[in-house]
């Protein structure tokens, strides 16, 4: 049998057990009274820059509280933020935190989204989860009141640009109106533009994790955090910005929508701030691999980075080899290249890698993995292998298990459900309890990702729940086959929908195969037009491949369901000819 795997390390400072606060206002009433001048966030900007000491962070924080109480909130209610990656979003985040209300943070709207289903995205959310107020800016104002009208539970809709400058940041902060066993905010787990799943993380939970993921970084008063990542995704919303604050971190942080148009930004930011701790997903390591211009990286200096954390992905080894091909000679020491298991439901961080070392490669032969499930290690010389790279240990106070279908431990190297067991857990979804019951059970969360343990460590092989994983998004294959299902020309139910791994990239591609009643090659064009563009507004992505087929190409399960690993693997074979 597997052993259960428990990380015994001690919490070291920052943050000692005996000196965590009971709670995150409490934070911030440390930080405003004893390190009011300090800087805490510079905010890069297409404009330029902008810096923010505590202080000043924690004031404009209290305009929002005073807005928020002026329209009714009080604590405990859900507040949306509808608002773009900038500074509005951080002060409405901890304004609402001040009040004791429950800030959640909502994608905000892009081009690439149909403002339809957006706006009906944000009713179903709001209604569904009793949402007290929604911030957002003027100009949205007039879609969401049309779109939000009737909902009982929502009293306000506020104008970032009109809030009123009142507020004391002592009046806030002293009342202390939250506890730790109380909801501190919402994470989200059902992808990039749904929050019917929202993950509610109290004061204590939070806490217990910033921690215990500061020991395992060793995080120190002098490191420098960079970050892009978007706010409304667990990797984002605590490493970038919630773990930074609450430990008096230097924050350099910067929009996503930005680094994608313009990617030298973030190594420019390491350079010139020193930056020493900065987390990407997979797929970021090949963009700024490809992406970049050499003529931009003329004096580039990186080597003040002591981890760059890969996580919210499977993990790549060749990844990390064309990223430290392309930036060794700008002083990226191999060392430097780690990884971590994350998810909304342990706040973030589940395992971390030893930074003693770079992560463990674990090959192991790809036909005992596909087929019988078991890791096992293999020098090529049976057939084709795989390298899996490790995500290391679990952190302090956080125990793992692999299990099997029946939720019996398995033993190491064999593949199967991970498990985790905390005091950084979620306390359940907010407003579904069902879905509460399903993940959680005798105190263990099951979190739908397959893995292994070997040798103490945790090796991630896939997810169980078919999800797609496009450029760090979750991606729903349900969702997209919902969205298509009444596509005209598309026999209703006959879709699928899948993830292609692209090595290039280093990230996930979207496949589609649907049965269409045409074999007219200009009313296929206009099929395929149609769920690409339907794709694109319902998940923010772009469908890599969208196959047309005849009728009962696609397999079905003996119970009649469309088997998408099945058809996922007769698209490999038979379309892009891969083993």
């Amino acid at each position: 049998m597997s052993k259960t795997v428990q990380s015994q390390s001690s919490i070291q400072l920052p943050v000692t057990p005996d000196a965590i606060p009971p709670t995150l206002l409490a934070c911030a009433h440390n930080l405003a009274a004893r390190h009011g001048d300090r800087t805490a966030i510079t905010l890069i900007t297409p404009d330029g820059t902008l810096t923010l000491t505590y202080r000043t962070f924690f004031e404009q924080a209290a305009r929002y509280a005073h807005a928020l109480e002026t329209a009714g909130v009080q604590p405990h209610d859900l507040v949306v933020l509808v608002l773009q990656h900038g500074p509005d979003v951080l002060y409405a985040f901890w304004g609402a935190m001040l009040l004791g209300a429950i800030p959640s943070i909502f994608p905000f709207l892009t081009p690439k989204l149909d403002p339809h289903h957006y706006y009906a995205s944000v009713r179903e959310l709001v209604a569904l989860s009793e949402v007290r107020a929604v911030i957002s800016y003027g100009e949205m104002l007039p879609a969401l009141r049309e779109h939000l009208d009737g909902i009982p539970t929502l009293s306000a809709l506020l104008d970032v640009d009109q809030l009123a400058p009142q507020g004391t940041l002592s009046g806030y902060l002293d009342r202390a109106p939250s506890r730790p066993e109380d909801t501190a905010f919402l994470q989200h787990s059902s992808g990039s533009t749904g929050l019917q799943k929202g993950v509610m993380l109290s004061h204590g939970a939070v806490l217990n994790q910033i921690a215990a993921y500061s020991a395992a970084i060793r995080l120190a008063p002098n490191d420098v955090i960079v970050s892009w990542l978007p706010l409304y995704h667990d990797m984002g919303l605590i490493a970038g910005f919630i773990l930074p604050i609450v430990q008096g971190i230097h924050l350099v942080l910067m929009s996503p929508f930005h680094w994608v148009r313009d990617p030298q930004i973030l190594l420019h930011a390491l350079h010139r701030y020193r930056g020493t701790l900065c987390w990407l997903p997979n797929f970021a390591y090949n963009f700024l691999a490809t992406r970049v211009r050499r003529s931009a990286l003329d004096g580039l200096d990186l080597s003040s980075l002591r981890a760059v954390i890969n996580c919210s992905e499977p993990v790549r080894h060749e990844s990390h080899l064309a990223f430290l091909e392309r930036y060794r000679a700008y002083g990226l020491d191999e060392n430097a290249l780690h990884t971590c298991y994350a998810m909304a439901e342990n706040t973030f961080a589940v395992t971390q890698s030893v930074l003693d070392r770079p992560p463990r490669l674990d090959v192991i032969d790809r036909a005992a993995l596909m087929e019988q499930r078991i890791a096992q290690p293999s020098d090529g010389r049976n057939g084709p292998t795989v390298t899996m790279v490790s995500c290391g240990v679990p952190i302090a106070n956080t125990e793992i298990r692999v299990v099997d279908a029946s939720r019996h431990d398995l033993p190491e190297r064999r593949v199967g459900e991970i498990a985790l067991r905390s005091t950084s857990m979620l306390s359940g979804y907010y407003r579904r309890p069902d879905a509460t019951a399903q993940a959680l059970d005798g105190g263990w969360y099951f979190t739908g990702d397959l893995g292994y343990l070997a040798d103490g460590e945790l090796y991630i092989t896939g997810r169980q729940k078919d999800l797609i994983i496009v450029g760090g998004k979750n991606i729903y294959p349900q969702d997209i086959e919902h969205a298509i299902n009444d596509v005209p020309g598309v026999h209703p139910g006959r879709t699928v929908a899948f993830g292609v791994f692209n090595e290039a990239l280093g990230t996930e591609d979207i496949a589609v195969v649907a049965e269409v009643d045409t074999d007219d090659p200009a009313e296929r064009d206009a099929i395929a037009r149609e769920i690409r563009a339907r794709i694109a507004t319902t998940t923010d992505t772009m469908a890599h491949y969208v196959h047309l087929v005849d009728s009962k190409w696609l397999l079905k399960t003996s119970s009649g369901k469309i088997a998408r690993g099945a058809n996922r693997d007769k698209f490999l074979n038979e379309v892009l000819k891969r083993t």
